[in-house]
């Protein structure tokens, strides 16, 4: 592990709202992962694993001729990979972030853009509802949970589907999954380097807390679309990847 610990960046990229994504794709002094929400220690150098653990998890993407919806798409590295294999692959890609996001993805025959917050968006409702072959949710899902309903999120989303199709929730930071690794021996280890001191990590368990995804959000979200007639899996994100110790991904298959 050779990202930072530093918590007070940690509580800072997980508490960003819509509306200052919005300030940070405008800010010209910012790198592209900065506009993301992230210190270029999180992402720079990390994009291409990232981009292929999601490709092994959404067999969809990998296709030909598919329709792909990439919801909160941002503008690093990671949105113009998908977009190449996307070209590729002759697959339609979906867009859906602000305006100001968007503004600075390409503009191509096979990209359509929907700028705004999503569910908010009409008109990718009226073309592509059922429709929809893949769906990459990466890094966004714990934004949403600090503003809005995240059911009402990945309900509007699952309606998109198509028969067969799938959906990544990626990156979801857990603070339950946070706790148990800074509990664990390579975690006090992975804190000791970090701070170069003989300290134990603060973990505080049996506390409540306020607006972070816990275990049982996670769950709940499993078990809330397989009684919807999904499949769910909950999976590990690849050891390669800057802070694989604390988040995970959830994958929703639409038989």
């Amino acid at each position: 592990m050779n990202v930072r610990e530093n918590e007070k960046d940690y509580k800072n990229f997980e508490s960003l709202t819509f509306e200052d994504f919005k300030r940070l794709a405008k800010n010209e002094k910012l790198s592209r992962y900065e506009k993301i929400g992230f210190p270029d220690e999180y992402r720079k150098g990390y994009e291409r694993a990232i981009f292929d653990d999601i490709k092994s998890k959404l067999k969809g993407l990998r296709e030909k001729s598919r329709i792909v919806l990439d919801i909160g798409c941002g503008c690093s590295e990671l949105a113009f990979m998908i977009l190449d294999l996307c070209e590729r692959n002759n697959s339609k890609l979906l867009l859906v972030d602000s305006e100001e996001m968007l503004s600075m993805i390409p503009t191509k025959s096979f990209v359509e853009k929907f700028p705004g917050r999503f569910p908010d968006c009409s008109s990718l409702f009226e073309k592509y509802k059922g429709n929809v072959d893949v769906i990459l949710v990466y890094s966004v899902i714990q934004h949403v949970f600090l503003e809005s309903n995240i059911f009402v999120f990945i309900d509007k989303a699952c309606e998109l589907l198509r028969d067969g199709g799938e959906m990544l929730i990626g990156d979801i930071p857990n603070v339950s999954k946070r706790k148990r690794f800074f509990s664990s021996k390579s975690g006090i280890q992975c804190h000791q380097r970090f701070t170069g001191k003989n300290e134990l990590p603060k973990v505080e368990f049996m506390a409540i807390e306020e607006k972070k995804i816990d275990d049982g959000v996670v769950f709940g979200i499993l078990q809330r679309y397989r009684n919807f007639g999904f499949d769910t899996y909950l999976l590990p994100q690849n050891e390669k990847l800057p802070i694989a110790t604390r988040r995970e991904d959830i994958l929703i298959k639409k038989p």
